[in-house]
């Protein structure tokens, strides 16, 4: 890994634990709790973002050739994988482990 893409995703997990934090003691539950959660919908969010093509491409490029009458290419579907969404990769990961070691009983609740 480059230097530079280190930083960027090391900045962006700490951004992403930074606000975890903030809505575990906004919700009152302990950060552990969360983190998957919020890992998965950082996720989802960033990989929507970041992709192009897909369904969504195809449905809008249809929608606007049956206004139009012109006929668009539809686009295939490319997935960028940059750090922001590795850290967001590695916090959801990170917090399906600990919410697994959680809900098993091996931390515990209290």
């Amino acid at each position: 890994m480059r230097k530079k893409f280190l930083s960027i995703m090391t900045v962006a997990f700490i951004i992403e634990l930074l606000f975890t934090y903030l809505v575990a003691s906004f919700f009152s539950v302990r950060m552990i709790e969360l983190m998957f959660f919020v890992g998965l919908i950082f996720t989802v969010i960033i990989l929507f973002f970041t992709s192009s093509g897909g369904i969504i491409s195809n449905m809008s490029a249809s929608e606007v050739g049956a206004r139009t009458g012109i006929l668009q290419k539809s686009e295939p579907f490319i997935f960028k994988r940059g750090p922001i969404f590795t850290a967001s990769l590695l916090l959801l990961v990170v917090g399906l482990v600990l919410f697994i070691l959680l809900v098993s009983g091996i931390i515990p609740p209290a």
